[in-house]
C-alpha cells in the first residue's frame, strides 16, 4: 500500500515536484518539521534558536512568536528536527541570551469554534 495513489504524485509535472517527489512518485524525506511551542515565560521571537531538553544541542529556530491574548500566554512557531517534532517534547529557547523550558504541541493552539451549516 505504500505507493502514490494519484496521477499527479507518479507523473509529477508540476512546479516544484522534483523538490517534494522521489522519482518512484513517493514524498522525500523531510529534515525539518514545523511546531507550536507554549511554555515560555517571555514570547520567543523570529531567529531565537531552540535547543534539545538538555540545552546543549541546538536542534532548529522559531520563526515568529507572541503574546496570545485568548490563551493568556506567550507562544510560538518553529522548525525543529525531525524526531524532535512530537507534542509533548520538552525543549528549551533561548531568549534574549537566557534559556527557557518550553513544550512543542500541536497546531493550530486555539481549535476554530465556527458554525458550519448542513451540507
Amino acid at each position: 500500500m505504500g505507493g502514490p495513489k494519484s496521477r499527479r504524485r507518479v507523473e509529477g509535472g508540476f512546479l516544484g515536484a522534483e523538490k517534494i517527489l522521489t522519482p518512484e512518485g513517493k514524498f522525500k524525506k523531510t529534515s525539518r518539521k514545523r511546531v507550536g511551542i507554549v511554555g515560555m515565560k517571555a514570547p520567543a521571537r523570529s531567529h531565537a534558536e531552540i535547543y534539545d531538553a538538555s540545552g546543549e544541542k541546538k536542534i532548529g529556530e522559531v520563526t515568529s512568536g507572541t503574546f496570545s491574548p485568548c490563551l493568556k500566554k506567550p507562544i510560538a512557531m518553529g522548525y525543529v528536527e525531525t524526531g524532535m517534532h512530537k507534542n509533548g517534547t520538552d525543549i528549551m529557547v533561548k531568549i534574549r541570551n537566557k534559556m527557557q523550558k518550553a513544550n512543542v504541541t500541536k497546531m493550530p493552539f486555539v481549535e476554530s469554534r465556527y458554525y458550519r451549516g448542513p451540507n
